[in-house]
């Protein structure tokens, strides 16, 4: 037991000089100000007040936590029919289609997004193909528009692979057994299948939607700079303005924020295994 605490340590000692102290010091900067010559710093609330009595900023986070939704319910909605067809699959094309699925995501997600700058600017292929159908002179890149379809389709991975994660554990003597007992193919999704894919589900909304609140280089490269979002704030605060401790402090509201929602998304996860055993 000794030796294995002693192999820990290693572990420990990174966790606490790559993850605690850089939290820490994100707490400590957005609680000081500049002191004087005596006192070098003071400790304040200044920053937080600050930023919940701006509207401007609150507007930004509502705009973040929108956009945030709206991609997760998008990815959900794309994600689970996908993921569906791909778990019913025989196991050869499965492998297969799960490759393709992540095989972008081996190349940087920065230079993912650049390439939906050719695809969605004015001459590019979505808006010279909506011109053919008779859509013409439509604005994508630099709106809201261009920047959900950045979010979609960086985060839709994650959503098609933690329920097909879920469908593909999931025991088919149950759908079976609801077929037997003369439920159509409607009532044993929603009665059977869908249920026992909470987990994966739950998980998916968890991984698309807390990235989503804090982005921050998909709306400054698809939105042009014109659509903020509260990361692009951060990201402001801290490389352009310098008010190294306000940006700290909107970086320990978001984190708040965030630890809020896994905690939810941890009840849920648990209320879902609840209703697994029990069924």
């Amino acid at each position: 037991m000794k030796k294995m605490q002693q192999l820990a340590l290693p572990y420990l000692i990174w966790s606490i000089l790559m993850l605690l102290l850089p939290m820490l010091l994100i707490v400590f900067y957005s609680v000081i100000t500049s002191g004087n010559t005596i006192i070098p710093f003071r400790l304040t609330l200044e920053h937080y007040v600050r930023f919940f009595t701006d509207p401007d900023f609150l507007l930004i986070l509502w705009r973040s936590l929108s956009i945030a939704l709206e991609t997760t319910i998008i990815c959900l909605l794309l994600g689970y029919p996908i993921a569906y067809y791909i778990a019913r699959c025989d196991e050869k094309r499965q492998n297969l289609l799960i490759l393709l699925i992540t095989l972008p995501m081996w190349i940087n997600m920065l230079v993912r997004t650049n390439a939906w700058i050719g695809i969605l600017s004015n001459d590019g292929v979505l808006v010279q193909f909506l011109g053919l159908i008779g859509f013409h002179d439509v604005q994508i890149l630099y709106t809201r528009t261009a920047v959900l379809i950045g979010m979609v389709y960086n985060f839709l991975p994650f959503m098609i692979l933690q329920i097909h994660t879920s469908l593909s554990k999931m025991d088919n003597s149950l759908i079976e057994a609801a077929a037997d007992l003369g439920a159509n193919r409607a009532q044993t999704f929603w009665r059977v299948t869908f249920p026992l894919s909470m987990p994966g589900v739950v998980s998916g909304i968890a991984l698309v939607f807390l990235p989503s609140v804090s982005s921050f280089f998909i709306p400054k490269l698809l939105g042009g700079g014109q659509f903020f979002l509260i990361g692009n704030v951060i990201e402001n605060q801290f490389i352009t303005v310098g008010e190294w401790n306000f940006g700290s402090a909107i970086s320990v509201i978001i984190a708040l924020i965030m630890m809020l929602l896994m905690m939810l998304v941890r009840k849920a996860e648990k209320k879902s295994a609840v209703q697994e055993d029990r069924s």
